[in-house]
Parts: C-alpha cells; sequence; structure tokens
C-alpha cells in the first residue's frame, strides 16, 4: 500500500495556520513535508502567487505528498540543515515562512520494513535516506558497551543506559542483533527481575529513540538548521517548529533565547503551543508535540556615513 493511501494526521495544524500567518504571495520552506499535513492547509493561504517549497529525506514521504499536493509545490529529497542549497537551486533568497516539524511519521512507524518500531518485528534500519549506508544494525553489532551507553543516554534520556548496553553486548555474543525485537527483548530482559518490569513504557522505547537519532544524526541536523534561519528568514518572516520530546525543545529553545539576545529573533509563543484536549483524544501522537514560533527581527538601521558638518 503506497503512502498516499494511508492515514496520517498531521499535529497542531490549526495552531500553525494561526501562529504563522501566511499571507498570498509568500514564499514558505517546509523542512519536514511528510506527506504534506500541514502543507495542505497551508498552501490555499499563499496561493495563487506563492511558493511551497517542501523538504523530505525519505522519498516514499515525498511520492505520498505529491499525489496528495499535485503541482502546486516544489519537493525535493533533501535534509532540512542543507535548505540553503535547495533555496539556492530554486532561486530563492530569502523565504516568509519556515516549518519543522520533526515528529517520525506514522506511516513510518507503523511500516515494520522501516524498523523504527518494535510494534511488528522487522529490520534494524532506522534510517529515513535509504540511500545512506549507516544503519541501526551497524550501531547495535558494532558499537562498544561504553559507547552504546552514550549513545542511550545522551539521546535517548536513558536512566539505565550501563545495564542496557552491557546486556546488549552480552546478547550479541551469541549472534548477531538483526531484528527490532531482538533488541526490545535484549534491552527488556536487562530490566526484568523476578518475571516482572516496571515503568508505565516499554524499556527499550528510549533506546528505540536514542539509536533512531544516532542513525539519522537528528540532534545535530536540528542545530544546523537553526543556525543558518535568521540569514534566509525574511525580516517580519515566521519561524515555527514542532518538537516532540524535551532533547529537541531545549535544543529549539535555548536557540531562541540566543538569536532574542542577539536581536535576530523574537519568540511570540511564551509558552510552548500544546494540543488541546480534543485532539489530544482523536491523535495521540499529539501529545508529546510542542509548538514554538520566532518572528525575525527587523534588521538594524545602517549608520551614515557622514559625520555631518565640523
Amino acid at each position: 500500500m503506497g503512502a498516499e493511501q494511508r492515514e496520517h494526521q498531521p499535529v497542531l495544524v490549526e495552531q500553525v495556520l494561526h501562529l504563522l500567518e501566511p499571507r498570498p504571495g509568500d514564499v514558505i520552506l517546509d523542512g519536514t513535508v511528510g506527506l504534506g499535513g500541514h502543507a495542505a492547509a497551508l498552501l490555499p493561504h499563499i496561493m495563487p502567487s506563492g511558493r511551497y517549497v517542501g523538504l523530505d529525506l525519505d522519498e516514499e514521504m515525498l511520492k505520498g505528498a505529491r499525489a496528495r499536493l499535485g503541482g502546486g509545490v516544489e519537493l525535493h529529497q533533501a535534509n532540512f540543515a542543507s535548505f540553503p542549497e535547495v533555496l539556492v537551486q530554486a532561486g530563492v533568497r530569502q523565504v516568509d515562512r519556515m516549518l519543522l516539524d520533526l515528529g517520525v511519521n506514522s506511516v513510518q512507524l507503523e511500516d515494520a520494513a522501516r524498523g523504527f518500531s518494535f510494534g511488528r518485528d522487522g529490520p534494524l534500519d532506522m534510517r529515513y535516506d535509504r540511500r545512506q549506508e549507516l544503519l541501526a544494525l551497524d550501531l547495535v553489532n558494532r558499537l562498544s558497551e561504553r559507547e552504546l551507553a552514550d549513545v542511550f543516554y545522551h539521546n535517548g534520556q536513558e536512566p539505565g543506559s550501563r545495564k542496557v548496553a552491557r546486556r546488549i553486548c552480552q546478547v550479541r555474543h551469541e549472534g548477531r542483533i538483526t531484528s527490532t525485537l531482538a533488541l526490545a527483548r535484549a534491552v527488556e530482559s536487562a530490566y526484568v527481575t523476578s518475571g516482572r518490569r516496571s515503568g508505565r513504557i516499554h524499556p527499550a522505547t528510549r533506546v528505540f529513540m536514542a539509536l533512531r537519532i544516532e542513525v539519522n544524526h537528528e540532534l545535530d541536523n536540528l542545530r544546523e538548521f537553526l543556525r543558518q534561519v535568521p540569514e534566509f528568514l525574511r525580516p517580519g518572516g515566521r519561524l515555527a517548529v514542532i518538537s516532540f520530546h524535551s532533547l529537541e525543545d531545549g535544543i529549539v529553545k535555548q536557540f531562541l533565547r540566543a538569536a532574542r539576545a542577539a536581536g535576530t529573533l523574537q519568540e511570540i509563543t511564551r509558552r510552548p503551543v500544546v494540543a488541546d484536549p480534543q485532539e489530544r483524544t482523536g491523535n495521540p501522537r499529539s501529545r508529546s508535540a510542542k509548538l514554538r514560533v520566532a518572528v525575525r527581527q527587523e534588521e538594524p538601521a545602517q549608520q551614515g556615513g557622514s559625520d555631518g558638518p565640523e
């Protein structure tokens, strides 16, 4: 079944529309266009003279977006951290609106062949871009115990990172760990005591997130994207970022704080915007979503070249 035939609910759509304030003629950069959920809502507000430039690393997502949106968007298979190169190719110097939805698409999670989730057994892949060589399989079976523990702790905030890494190394000594369920069982066995485990979430949840982040260099790419925003966002333009865990939100928060101090961006969401109870009930993945929006400050006035009469 193709991506365009499956359901995916984008989060915080009404809030994004309200806070981004798209207008006719705007140029919008969508760094994570996915299946085009946010794009479908934003496009009518910028047409007929606007431009919508959408990026995604996942070719399947782009196919779905193309089928959903038709020819009204410009889609590129590219990392959002490399958006300046895409804009140059598109002949765009600056944009009016920027959007980044950092959530993993539900279609990706549900596809066992992608290896993002242990809900179904599949290969340890976890790549957004299938042209990439590095797989989660390589990390799980090649990294040392200390390196694995560091990945789990820094990327997943896993409190038991050391014992999980130790257990994985014990299991792989008996044979390579090649599937999502095999990895999940290894992680779970590090926590099980007397046939029971504690905690409301599966113990492998943070480990899978940490590996996905490492495989795709997600946090480094986010930092690089944000670093380049002030140069390519037009004065008066707006940036919206939707994050789904505290590591991402912390990076965005720190960036906006530094940008405010530098006089380049001003956050207009004093607190991150979250889904209302109705959306949280209808779309469970929205429960962890946090939206921050900032406006690009006007360029400071240039000082005149003359000191006036002496």
